[in-house]
């Protein structure tokens, strides 16, 4: 997998694998951070924070697998309109044989997510840290 990723069989294994990322490359981690209220009244909580300890600089990231099709996919676009409603930048992280090419075409197209396989090279950019190897 690209960037040393490894692979994963579960939303839990994902949200663990991303915080393992995060502190593998000097990164502050926070796990369920809660956030605020949806307007329906449920706490809103963020599945990983990342913060970069000398710039302050923040990420939340939200982490979705899916093992086979189905309607889980149907939540994805609403996922990517709440992280607009976060205080600070927001990215969705996804893996998975269950998502169909159709909503990985989405997913990326939105600016607002990227495959696991993907994300260490992402996270540099964001953070501007070194960019390691090709």
């Amino acid at each position: 997998m690209a960037g040393g990723a490894k692979a994963v069989a579960s939303g839990d294994e994902l949200c663990k694998a991303v915080c393992e990322l995060g502190s593998k490359l000097g990164l502050e981690v926070r796990e369920q951070f809660k956030v605020a209220r949806r307007i329906w009244g449920a706490e809103r909580r963020i599945d990983v924070v990342l913060k970069d300890p000398k710039t302050a600089k923040t990420l939340g990231v939200e982490c979705k697998f899916q093992s086979v099709g189905g309607t889980a996919e149907e939540k994805i676009p609403s996922i990517i309109q709440d992280i607009e409603a976060w205080p600070i930048d927001g990215l969705v992280v996804f893996t998975g044989p269950g998502f169909t090419e159709n909503m990985k075409a989405f997913l990326i197209s939105t600016g607002k997510s990227v495959e696991f396989n993907d994300l260490e090279p992402w996270l540099r950019l964001f953070f501007g840290l070194a960019l390691g190897d090709k």
